[in-house]
Parts: structure tokens; sequence; C-alpha cells
């Protein structure tokens, strides 16, 4: 006490009258004085802790590049008998070969490629991408079957046979070889999944009642090897190769023996709505409205008025689901496999990005009737861009039941989640 007492009197001596408020000041300075020390401390932290941190992950990714080149200089055992497997010398000799070696690794997806010799590689790319059904546009000229997607692209060596029929005699040969283990001949395309049928589409684009003879006559060597799917006494057999007609293929010849036929028709999928039957377990369900708007009904009313055929040669060459039929035709799996109708023609165009609730009761009763008659629904001339809203129709497609996903895009639709 005494200090501080002389320290007073000799600031009073000085002139320092009220002490009290040149105290507070003195604080106040050494406050700021220490505020702009604590931020000045801590830029250079945020500063030099930065460039530290750079220069450690520049360290750690120069690391990382010599420890990648390293791997390349100095190679495992393991590595040496990978890359030699199958040489020499290596014990591995006669191993290099796998016996169904072409689709082992190959997962089946059901998806359709449409316009399959359209791709760079027709037939091989599809069955890479694990599509399970595949397309070929086929003309007769000069007793030759062509595959092309007009007459303009059409050429002397791209044959149906050529494209589609001697590659797979060819790729179900090694997929049957005959060994001490296995001389059956029933697996199909696809290794981990030999019971898969592949679906070859073909759409007649020249006169069906003359191009189609050709087409069953050009299959024989896989019908000579049982490879064909058929229908027999009302009982269909699945094999490797599902051969389904379809563009002006004639019904009524497809179907003219009654007890055998190896071929199926491609049936009108817009024809088969249906409104979901109420089952008495539903009966306590939510009342839900599954019927279409009443406009839909009256134009197929109107339409009924019109004139329908009464023979089978008036509806000749009219393509996709009607070549050959007639009002009262029955689709069932004895005499069609596919039930396929255009998009656009069925569904309608999409407006805002989104299928519209009549969109969705058009398909989901349109699905439910091919299905009723055990047949496999399918849509073709489906949007394909913008992308987001044709991902959106394969999902919903997908999700509401469609057995075969009519793509023009490989690599999309592998990508698809099945």
């Amino acid at each position: 006490m005494t200090i501080r007492e002389r320290r007073k009197a000799s600031l009073e001596a000085e002139g320092y009258k009220d002490l009290s408020q040149d105290a507070t000041r003195l604080l106040a300075d050494g406050y700021a004085a220490r505020r702009t020390r604590r931020k000045r401390n801590w830029y250079n932290y945020c500063i030099f802790g930065g460039i530290s941190g750079l220069t450690i992950l520049a360290f750690l990714l120069v690391l990382n590049l010599l420890l990648g080149v390293a791997t390349l200089l100095w190679t495992s055992d393991l590595d040496h008998v990978l890359q030699n497997w199958g040489q020499p010398g290596t014990g591995t000799e006669g191993l290099a070969w796998y016996p169904t070696d072409f689709t082992r690794d190959i997962l089946p997806i059901p998806c359709h490629s449409h316009n399959d010799y359209w791709r760079r590689v027709p037939l091989f790319s599809a069955l890479r991408a694990g599509c399970t059904g595949v397309e070929a546009d086929v003309w007769l000229f000069d007793e030759e079957l062509y595959v092309g997607h007009n007459t303009a692209s059409l050429t002397r060596n791209r044959t149906f046979a050529s494209l589609y029929v001697d590659p797979l005699v060819k790729i179900l040969e090694d997929q049957n070889s005959s060994s001490d283990f296995y001389n059956g001949t029933s697996h199909g395309v696809f290794d981990v999944d030999p019971g898969q049928s592949l679906t070859l589409l073909v759409d007649l684009k020249t006169s069906g009642a003359e191009t189609w003879p050709w087409v069953l006559k050009q299959v024989q060597p896989l019908r000579d090897r049982g490879w064909l799917s058929f229908m027999e006494n009302d009982t269909v057999h699945t094999r490797p190769i599902t051969l389904v007609g379809t563009g002006n293929t004639p019904f009524d010849v497809l179907t003219a023996n009654s007890t055998y036929r190896d071929a199926f028709f491609d049936a009108p999928l817009d024809t088969m709505w249906e409104a979901r039957r109420v089952t008495p377990e539903m009966q306590s369900w939510p009342k839900f409205d599954d019927s279409l708007p009443g406009e839909r009904l009256d134009e197929e009313e109107g339409s009924a008025e019109e004139k329908l055929p009464t023979s089978s040669s008036e509806t000749q060459d009219l393509g996709q689901g009607l070549s050959g039929t007639l009002p009262d035709t029955e689709f069932n799996p004895l005499n069609s496999y596919y039930a396929s109708v255009s998009f656009g023609k069925a569904v309608g165009r999409i407006w805002r990005g989104r299928l519209s609730p009549r969109q969705m009761k058009i398909i989901r009763g349109q699905i439910r009737g091919a299905h009723r008659r055990g047949l496999k629904a399918r849509y073709w001339d489906l949007p394909a861009w913008p992308l987001g809203l044709r991902n959106h129709v394969w999902d919903v497609l997908v999700r509401e039941g469609v057995d075969y996903l009519n793509i023009d895009d490989l690599r999309g639709a592998s990508k698809q989640v099945w």
C-alpha cells in the first residue's frame, strides 16, 4: 500500500489528476494491442499452415507416384505367372483357354437390341452388353435375305445368314462342344445362365407371304441342332434361340401348322389393355379408379363401326402385330412370344418430363393384358433424348414389369439398375 500511495502521489505531482480515467485508457490500449497481436498470429498460422499442408500433400503425391513406378519395375511371382499364363515352361500349358470362353463373364439382362444390324459389330455387341434379344430387318431379293434399315443400306455380303445364323451356330457349338464330360446340346449363348434363351426378332420388310418361308429355310442349321424353341402338341419347349417374326410376318402363315412350329409371332400390345381385376381379398382395399378416360372408349367405339376385315388376306403386309390377323385372333404362348407396340402410338408424347397418370394407366393395363396372355411385353420407339427423360421412361417400364426393354444405347442399358 505504501508503494501504491507513493506512485499515486508521484502521478498527482506530474499532473495526472483524474487517475481512474487515465487507467481506463491505458487498459483499453493494452487490450487493443493484444487483439492486434492475436489477429496477426492467426493470419500467420493460416498462411504458414497452408503452405506446410500443401508441402506435405505434394510430398505424398510424389511418394505415391514413385511407389506406382516401383510396382511396374518390381513384379511379384504371382504377376509373373499371370503374365505368362498358358505359355510353355510355366506349368500352365493348355489352361489359357476356357471351353465356354465367349460369354463366361457376361450377365444377361432383359433388354432388346433395337436395330441391331446398325451396331459396329452386329449380334456380338448386343451379346457383350448382355442383351437377351436382337433384331434384324430382312429384305428378300434374288432368293436371298439381306439385312439393313432400307434398300439403300443393303450390300451383298450383309445377309441374314452371315450376320446372325452362322455366328449363332458357331457360338452355340463352342458353348456345347462335345467332350468326355458333356455331350448335350441345350446350353444357351450365356455361360453364366445357360438356360437363358436368346430372342431373334426378324422384321420382314418385303412381302411377308414370300419372305417368311425363306426365313424358316435359312434357320435350318439351328433347327438341325435342336437349338430353336418350338411348340409341339400344345406344349412350348424353350431352347437356346427363340425365333420371333414381326413387321410383315403373316400370322396366318406362321400358325398354319397347328401341331408343331419353331417360330412365334410378335403380337399387338395396344389391343391387350385390361383394367385391374378385383379379387375377393381386394374388396377391403381403398377404391382405385383403374379405368381410362371416357374419350378413349369413345374413340374405340367409333373405330368399331368401320368395316372390319373378314379374311386374313385383307390384312397382309400391314406391319407389326397386324399382318395376317383378324379382329378375333387370339394371341397366346402357343403362337406368340412378344407383345409389342410403338411407345409413341400407344402411350403418347411426354410433355412435362414425366409420364402422366393417364399414361401410367395405359402402360399398366397393356402390360397386365400381355402377362395374362402369357406374353412378353415390349415397347419400341422409346424417347431417346433428353437422357433424363429416357432414363425416367426406362425406370418406369422396368418397375411396371415390362419384360424386354427396347434399347438403342447398349452402354446406357448395361448401367441400368436391373
